[in-house]
């Protein structure tokens, strides 16, 4: 079974996606579509500090009645992140992602970020699996 490393090492985005906190969320919101993404890895250096998304926009920004531009993304970020390990299999993840109601998953190994899984993504590896296994027992049936 596949873990979270391997589904790093497949995605399209190579690297990893971030911004400062001082950055403005407008910053933010043109990266995001500039990338055609959903959430920023928040980071001061090599440190991940919060994460910011569509969500933190949408409930810290547009509803308060805040600026885009006169925002910074320190103070709207998700701080309390959950991550997981490159070695955490596809079904944690899924588990973590469903139980914590989170679209996005940071992937850490020795307080270094990996990448970002994202729901997407983990939906697309599981029904990719599911298929295998569906394929596997037509041939078998049928041979």
């Amino acid at each position: 079974m596949k873990n979270a490393r391997h589904l790093l090492a497949e995605k399209q985005i190579s690297g990893t996606l971030s911004i400062a906190p001082d950055a403005t969320v407008y910053q933010a919101l043109q990266l995001l579509a500039e990338m055609n993404i959903g959430a920023l890895l928040v980071m001061e250096g090599d440190n991940l500090v919060g994460m910011f998304s569509e969500r933190d926009y949408a409930r810290k920004v547009v509803l308060m009645g805040k600026t885009s531009s006169g925002t910074p993304v320190s103070e709207i970020m998700t701080r309390k992140l959950i991550c997981v390990p490159p070695t955490a299999t596809i079904d944690e993840c899924m588990a973590l992602i469903t139980e914590k109601r989170i679209r996005h998953l940071p992937v850490i190994e020795n307080d270094r970020v990996l990448g970002v899984l994202s729901i997407g993504d983990l939906v697309r590896e599981t029904i990719a699996d599911q298929q295998f296994t569906i394929d596997q027992l037509v041939y078998y049936i049928h041979r």
